[in-house]
């Protein structure tokens, strides 16, 4: 059931969410508030892969657009128009679409905040055009769980080294839930080869904020140096661990399929596909405890990644191969492992 308000008012939309949920018939247990905070442009994308996250965690969407306006005319002017969805495709859930106007699109907070669930988490998700520190922002303050992407920004390895200046328990970065699979078959293939890992490398499309993370976080876990290769991609495309019996070798070329190499193992294929947005979301929606292993990783510094002269070199030639500048050293927390372990 859709309902389309005019020039309404949060009160207006509750009354609504009410009405849609008695035409609907079904009593509806929604177990957080997802608050999507983009621009018309972007909006249908996100609402998609919320809406199929939906699914796995039953919530209301808010999702808030703004439309300050070109002219001081439109600038001047505040209002706000709503879209109310229950049931069909919204599935277990319900969708509010939130479109602020003129004035009103620096008020968000004030029309959010009477629409959350009572008693039930927050989480704010900017798929674009995040604020520079997610937990200061209003609407930030509201949520248990703040994600960000920093593949999304025109500088994303910058953008790490400013997630980690303005880190606080509850940020988050879908660069980050990529790796998820990448971590697991490196955790489980160390379990597996008990060796001293001596170093590393790890290689991926220039400015990929995963693949940076994935050697921070090999290197603050392991202790050891980490080299940052750059190529072709699709996104990480190889993790090489250095031990005395050879080389652990993770290898996917193809973004579908990759290959684990263990010294005195027969190699085994492994599917690291490149998941969709949805997939991500609904990960990041299985806890909304504090990551704290994201949080050392993102803090570790990616000015502490070494590149080889030979790439830098080759790609102010050719454009490709360039890394990106590195960030703002930001402050190191702890103290990194005394001894090679394995990755947990």
């Amino acid at each position: 059931m859709n309902i389309d308000l005019t020039d309404t008012t949060s009160s207006q939309i509750n009354g609504a969410l009410i009405r849609a949920r008695r035409a609907v018939g079904s009593a509806i247990g929604m177990v957080l508030t997802l608050v999507i905070v983009t621009d018309e442009g972007n909006h249908y994308d996100a609402l998609k892969a919320a809406s199929e996250a939906s699914k796995e965690h039953p919530c209301r969407i808010l999702v808030v657009i703004k439309r300050p306006g070109r002219s001081p005319r439109e600038r001047s002017t505040a209002r706000l128009d709503a879209e109310v969805r229950v049931g069909g495709e919204v599935g277990n859930g319900e969708t509010v679409l939130l479109r602020l106007h003129g004035e009103l699109a620096a008020h968000a907070y004030s029309v959010v905040l009477p629409l959350l669930l009572p008693d039930a988490p927050t989480v704010v998700w900017w798929p674009e055009d995040a604020p520079g520190d997610p937990a200061e922002d209003l609407l930030g303050t509201l949520a248990q769980r703040r994600i960000t992407d920093a593949a999304a920004t025109e500088d994303p390895v910058a953008a790490l080294g400013v997630r980690a200046e303005v880190y606080a328990p509850g940020d988050t970065d879908l660069a980050w839930t990529r790796l998820t699979p990448w971590r697991s078959v490196l955790a489980a293939a160390l379990d597996q080869k008990q060796a001293k890992i001596s170093s590393a490398r790890v290689e991926g499309e220039e400015y990929n904020p995963s693949t940076e993370l994935l050697a921070l976080w090999i290197a603050e876990r392991l202790g050891v140096p980490v080299e940052r290769g750059v190529t072709p991609g699709p996104g990480i495309t190889a993790v090489k661990l250095a031990t005395e019996d050879g080389t652990i070798c993770l290898d996917r070329p193809d973004g579908a399929l990759a290959t684990l190499a263990v010294p005195g193992q027969p190699d085994r294929h492994v599917a690291l596909h490149r998941r969709a947005t949805a997939e991500l979301i609904a990960e990041e929606l299985r806890r909304l405890d504090p990551d704290d292993t994201y949080a050392q990783a993102v803090r570790f510094g990616v000015d502490k990644l070494s590149r080889p002269a030979s790439e830098a070199a080759s790609a102010s030639g050719s454009g490709e191969g360039a890394s990106a500048p590195p960030p703002k050293k930001p402050a190191a927390t702890g103290k990194k492992a005394a001894a090679a372990k394995p990755a947990s």
